[in-house]
């Protein structure tokens, strides 16, 4: 009996440490959300699925390195900042690539890997040529993973605004684990406006903490959305604006998906949505264009808001139609959308 006792004291010790280990985040200080931290911590081994058992020093530390990664590409956007040749036009001639993008990417790559050489990294410019490779490129870092934590970055959303010197344009940098974005910036160097969130921490922006809209309507909302280069994705915004006009306030294209977000999270916009978030890589092969909004999903969420695809599935990295909105006038708006055939 006393045998028994025993065995059934150290099963109950398991999993109340398990329980404690898995539990949501306490709360932090303003300054460690931002990733202010003086003495940042080696990382630490996890060898578990759950997100929650990242600890605070962890997340600290990679929200730290993902400001400044994403403040090194704003100051090269900056410096760039009247406007910029075009080297090449990726899917068409709406679909553009500057030498600059190249340059933002490098340097957000290089700060990330120093930091942590054995995460993974996914940026726009980052996928290899050929055919195969490159349609596979997304689900082999999802699905064949060569570590917990993938990077997901685009270092410069709003390449055609960056092209004619409109300061509607930055970067956006997610860090994920096990395929769940975690952590997310998006800095507005233009404004020197600087979003982050941690998942379970809420969203900031220069470290205020922000909030979706109050907007209870759809005729309250302002509504933005993209202007796709594909011809199937034009001819879908263009019944969506159609449907959507006479019942919201106004809509407004700004030319980036990460500023439309970041703008839903601290309530400047009630809503964004796009039918198709797809590119044509310059090697003629589609892929899911994931960096354009992993890091901008993350905010919206933690700023109290909803992002979903529009048939209304919670947002994953494989997510290319979507809507964030302050939640209240989510489903309106994806009805109204899916009613004019735009699904």
């Amino acid at each position: 009996m006393a045998v028994s006792l025993f065995g059934l004291l150290c099963a109950f010790k398991l999993l109340s440490t398990n329980y404690h280990q898995c539990s949501a985040f306490s709360p932090r200080s303003i300054n460690n959300r931002r990733g202010v931290v003086a003495n940042p911590l080696a990382t630490t081994t996890v060898t578990t699925m759950c997100a929650t058992e990242l600890s605070h020093d962890l997340l600290d530390h990679v929200l730290e390195v993902a400001i400044q990664a994403s403040k090194k590409a704003g100051d090269l956007i900056l410096g760039n900042a009247g406007g910029a040749v075009v080297t090449k036009s990726k899917a068409n001639s709406r679909d553009l690539l500057t030498l600059i993008d190249p340059m933002c990417e490098a340097i957000i790559k290089e700060t990330v890997l120093n930091a942590f050489p054995d995460h993974d990294f996914l940026g726009e410019e980052d996928v290899m040529p050929g055919k195969h490779a490159s349609a596979a490129a997304i689900e082999a870092k999802l699905g064949l993973a060569v570590s917990d934590w993938l990077w997901v970055v685009d270092p410069i959303d709003g390449t055609s605004n960056f092209v004619h010197g409109m300061p509607l344009c930055m970067p956006s940098v997610a860090a994920c684990y096990n395929g769940e974005v975690v952590c997310a910036v998006i800095y507005d160097c233009h404004r020197d406006e600087l979003f982050t969130a941690v998942k379970g921490q809420g969203a900031f922006m220069n470290g205020i903490a922000i909030h979706v809209g109050q907007q209870s309507t759809v005729g309250e909302a302002i509504v933005a959305m993209g202007s796709p280069p594909a011809e199937e994705s034009m001819k879908m915004s263009i019944k969506g604006v159609t449907a959507l006009m006479p019942k919201v306030r106004t809509i407004r294209m700004l030319g980036s998906a990460a500023l439309m977000l970041a703008w839903v999270a601290n309530g400047r916009l009630t809503c964004y949505w796009e039918y198709d978030l797809s590119v044509t890589h310059c090697y003629g092969t589609k892929l899911s264009s994931c960096w354009d909004i992993a890091a901008g999903a993350l905010l919206v969420k933690e700023a109290g808001g909803r992002c979903t695809d529009l048939a209304g599935a919670d947002f994953d990295l494989r997510t290319r139609k979507m809507c964030a909105s302050n939640g209240n006038v989510h489903d309106e708006i994806i009805d109204t959308l899916n009613e004019a055939g735009v699904q």
